[in-house]
């Protein structure tokens, strides 16, 4: 007969006391985010998806048959640039920053295009915008900025805008959001950017991918994030980013230096630097073309006719760039597509780049440069 097993207990010795963790701590915040952060950022998104895609337009040159050229319409967007798209990222990156909350004054350093848009979403988040910019900056964009709520500051030279804007962030104690550090790492190179867009709008065409893309660069963000996107997706595309004649970009580029300075400003809002700005990426580029301002405004009128409808300076730096490599495509005996942006409308520099009058006080004399594109894009020389 087996025994019955034997049931062992024993009481757990007595643990000695130790004392308590001390820590330092901030009060526990009554939850996780404020109202109005919650809110902001609902309307920012809210935003995003009641503003339709900008379409991408394909320019009919038979002289250049095998070369589809294409144009991203980015003046369609609420506040008529593509900086629509990089002021609701910069907007959204300071606030999940913690930088901006309920009532924070938003200022910006800008020369013109980016400040609107930033106006626009500053009015939709009930915040006070302020906009320092050079004196010249056209009286069309001036007056979107001030439609929309926003208050302007002028400086003499695009060299102190900097200063100035962080100046009055300070005095203000509100937010410089600094466009010119932020805009390449505000936007997500990897997905729902404007080269997601182009690419997607591609799929279909009989190249849909594409040779080419063409952007100048104002901050270097959007070049910033087309150059990543290409490189993230293993795609064959090149980026080439033309730079206006009184910027320091291209010569930064060839040099491989990110400290150049120089005193002029560009002639062609928008775009170029006076300074190599933080957001300006070299490394995912693959050519840069320094474009004469000249040219700029010739090509910028070029497009105009061809579209019916005016276009910006900017895009006529892309565009003379475009033709530039389609050239040289055509004579190589290629065939594939080109894109490039329009950058904002025409209707922004109806009293300068538009302006015969202006145009001629300022010293510019297109008609030449303007008959070598016609002459190119009916099948002649390349530029």
């Amino acid at each position: 007969m087996t025994a019955s097993p034997r049931i062992l207990s024993a009481q757990p010795a007595a643990r000695p006391s130790l004392p308590p963790v001390r820590l330092d701590f901030t009060p526990l915040p009554e939850s996780g985010r404020s109202d109005w952060v919650r809110q902001a950022i609902g309307l920012l998104e809210t935003e995003a998806v009641r503003s339709p895609d900008t379409p991408l337009l394909k320019l009919d040159v038979p002289a250049l048959a095998g070369l589809d050229i294409y144009l991203k319409d980015e003046s369609t967007h609420p506040t008529g640039s593509l900086k629509h798209r990089v002021a609701r990222s910069l907007l959204l990156f300071a606030i999940c920053n913690g930088r901006i909350g309920n009532g924070t004054p938003v200022i910006e350093a800008s020369s013109g295009s980016t400040a609107v848009s930033e106006a626009y979403f500053a009015r939709l988040l009930g915040l006070p915008f302020y906009a320092v910019m050079p004196r010249g900056t056209s009286a069309e964009k001036i007056a979107a900025i001030e439609l929309y709520g926003g208050h302007c500051r002028f400086v003499e030279s695009s060299q102190a805008i900097y200063a100035e804007a962080a100046a009055l962030a300070t005095r203000l104690g509100g937010v410089y959001l600094d466009q010119f550090t932020y805009a390449e790492r505000a936007t997500d190179w990897r997905a729902n950017n404007i080269a997601q867009s182009i690419f997607d709008q591609m799929r279909n065409e009989h190249h849909p991918v594409p040779d080419w893309i063409v952007m100048s660069a104002g901050t270097g963000g959007t070049a910033a994030t087309i150059g990543r996107y290409i490189r993230y997706r293993h795609l064959a595309t090149r980026l080439c980013v033309p730079d206006a004649e009184h910027s320091v970009f291209y010569d930064s580029f060839t040099s491989r230096s990110s400290t150049m300075t120089c005193e002029r400003g560009s002639r062609i809002e928008g775009i170029g630097r006076p300074r190599v700005e933080p957001s300006f990426i070299p490394e995912v580029i693959d050519q840069m073309i320094k474009v004469p301002d000249t040219a700029s405004l010739a090509a910028m009128r070029v497009l105009s006719r061809r579209l019916g409808r005016k276009v910006g300076g900017s895009t006529g730096t892309n565009f003379f760039a475009l033709c530039w490599i389609a050239g040289r495509m055509r004579d190589a005996g290629r065939s594939g597509s080109l894109v490039t942006l329009i950058c904002d409308s025409g209707e922004r520099y109806r009293n300068t780049y538009h302006d015969e009058s202006w145009m001629r006080q300022a010293g510019f004399d297109t008609a030449a440069v303007e008959e070598r594109i016609e002459q190119f894009l009916q099948g002649g020389a390349p530029l």
